[in-house]
């Protein structure tokens, strides 16, 4: 089973993009973040006449939102997560595909670590953390994909001094990312390469991607009997060179 997971910036935006990539690269299941419609505004018609299976959560207002993408059907969705009642946004789906539980998961950017938004994203990490230490006591293979908005390690940032204590590479969030391995999830890249240097995101404006400066903030996330069943785990950064591109890559795991 190939499982991606991809931060696509718009759905809308970038449904020609995602298409031509599925049919190029033949995941079974494929893990959006940043959809950035309400459900009803997704572009079903596409996907589902290529024969793909859909689970939405999207948002009012043409924010965040999350979706998975099966090859198979998708069954026991769960939307959102415990701990915070008022919270609105669309920032975790999960489901059940041919036995798999796959999630995709848009971790609040922060925006500023003196702000309102950076307290949300730690909080959202713990209320995650809460909800993983119950998912993994289960012995079916779990397979987290979505944009963590953490670099965990200087490997992972185009320069880790300059970097040191800003959004996305801040100790805190940090610290919290490593909660969750921790507890007993494993990065699927990592797994297979300990020392590979491969962004998966670059700032679309002042050149960025041509001077790779970017930041490892993707990833797969697999529970112990997911890691068990991995073969191979990568990204794809020809994707940041095309046209109508993301900021981000796909990122992707092969399990047996």
């Amino acid at each position: 089973m190939k499982i991606v997971t991809w931060n696509v910036n718009s759905i809308r935006r970038r449904e020609a993009v995602v298409l031509d990539w599925l049919q190029a690269n033949a995941p079974d299941v494929l893990l959006l973040q940043e959809t950035k419609v309400t459900d009803a505004d997704f572009p079903r018609a596409g996907f589902e006449s290529a024969g793909w299976h859909l689970a939405l959560h999207g948002q009012v207002g043409g924010r965040n939102g999350v979706a998975i993408l099966a090859r198979s059907p998708i069954d026991a969705v769960t939307r959102g997560l415990p701990g915070e009642p008022d919270d609105e946004q669309a920032r975790y789906i999960e489901g059940r595909v041919a036995g798999m539980r796959v999630a995709s998961i848009y971790v609040p950017n922060g925006t500023r670590v003196d702000s309102d938004n950076f307290a949300y994203k730690l909080r959202f990490y713990n209320r995650l953390m809460a909800y993983m230490e119950l998912a993994l006591e289960s012995d079916r293979p779990l397979v987290l994909g979505g944009d963590y908005n953490v670099a965990p390690e200087p490997i992972d940032v185009y320069d880790p001094k300059a970097c040191e204590g800003g959004i996305c590479y801040h100790p805190a969030e940090r610290h919290a990312l490593r909660g969750l391995v921790h507890a007993g999830l494993y990065d699927a890249v990592r797994a297979v390469a300990p020392t590979r240097r491969q962004f998966t995101w670059w700032d679309l404006r002042g050149g960025a991607w041509e001077r790779d400066e970017g930041m490892r903030i993707d990833f797969l996330l697999l529970s112990a009997p997911a890691l068990d069943r991995l073969k191979n785990a990568d990204a794809d950064p020809g994707t940041r060179a095309g046209k109508g591109i993301s900021d981000h890559i796909p990122v992707w795991c092969e399990l047996a």
